[in-house]
């Protein structure tokens, strides 16, 4: 969002400086008409700066005692022993039809980039609370999908946490082998 609309934070700066140094050169000001010009600047700073905030309040970490998922208002730290399991693919995957009404305008840029893709485990209690904190444009299910700048090497971080699944099918060569 900060990329898309940080342009718009820095125009209203500039045209308001501009606009309000012509003013002043011309002795006009202060006239009614022309007060609004004034108002560019400090509207353009607000708007940057809840953008800036958005983006510094906005984000994924991996802690030693879990994944925090922060969004602006709230944040919820998975603990590792609830991740179910860590993938990554396309962001419109987490969208079929009867839910593509939920891509939120700043995000359909990014529906057909990779994001980050993590399926935690617990009843429909713990559920919920965190589908409540996140809300639903986040999780779907069991599922939270998470749009980052490298899904990769978050989902590699993750991994790298995860305590070891004896006994799931762990694929190829990694599979237990049966004795005989």
């Amino acid at each position: 969002m900060w990329r898309q609309q940080r342009f718009f934070a820095g125009f209203l700066i500039v045209v308001g400086v501009a606009m309000t140094g012509l003013l002043v050169y011309q002795g006009q000001l202060f006239r009614q008409s022309n007060l609004i010009w004034t108002l560019y600047v400090p509207s353009g700073l607000i708007l940057g700066g809840g953008f800036l905030l958005y983006r510094w309040r906005s984000h994924v970490r991996v802690l030693d005692t879990g994944v925090k998922v922060s969004t602006l208002f709230s944040s919820v730290v998975l603990d590792f022993d609830n991740i179910r399991m860590v993938r990554v693919q396309p962001l419109r995957s987490h969208f079929p039809d009867k839910r593509s009404r939920l891509i939120a305008p700043v995000m359909k840029q990014h529906v057909d980039k990779p994001a980050l893709f993590i399926r935690i485990r617990g009843d429909d209690g713990e559920l919920a609370a965190i589908k409540k904190t996140l809300g639903v444009r986040l999780m779907y299910e069991d599922t939270i999908a998470i749009p980052v700048p490298d899904p990769d090497a978050l989902a590699w971080e993750i991994t790298s946490h995860l305590p070891e699944r004896i006994g799931q099918n762990l694929g190829g060569g990694k599979r237990r082998k049966r004795r005989r």
